[in-house]
């Protein structure tokens, strides 16, 4: 088995092994599509090499990529939460290697052992909110007004 993710390291050690023995290492080459937006999610993963594209689905054209990610993200949140589907696409960009997790297996993990649940879903939390943050900043880039003046946004 490969060395725990740092994505993992907020868990105890004894809770980090009961959750690594769930995982199973998987590749996707080039180009593949790991997941669509809508489908039932019903696993995730940490990718250990390579990078992956996220994109959404824009009617009339073709999908739009939102973000990178590469080694120690996480890919899939959409697991954790109901209605449990994917709220983005998925593509390997080049070959990718990742630790795959069973989401059925490590819900009913979570469930028996309360501490991890709490620290993997705070961890979760956490890279959501960063996502949301770099997805606010590329928006902005997107469409914030020309030569850097601030944007005020509704409350």
């Amino acid at each position: 088995m490969t060395t725990v993710p740092p994505l993992l390291n907020v868990l105890a050690p004894e809770a980090r092994g009961r959750l690594m023995q769930l995982a199973q290492e998987t590749t996707f080459p080039a180009g593949a599509r790991i997941f669509e937006e809508g489908a039932r999610a019903d696993r995730f993963w940490i990718i250990l090499n390579g990078t992956v594209a996220l994109d959404l689905h824009v009617p009339g054209r073709r999908a739009a990529v939102v973000d990178h990610l590469g080694p120690g993200d996480l890919l899939g949140w959409s697991w954790l939460f109901p209605p449990r589907s994917w709220h983005l696409g998925a593509a390997a960009d080049s070959p990718v290697r990742a630790l795959e997790f069973d989401a059925v297996k490590v819900r009913a993990l979570c469930d028996e052992d309360r501490e991890l649940g709490q620290a993997l879903t705070l961890r979760i939390a956490e890279v959501i909110a960063n996502r949301l943050q770099s997805a606010r900043g590329r928006l902005l880039d997107l469409y914030g007004p020309a030569g850097g003046a601030p944007m005020r946004l509704a409350r």
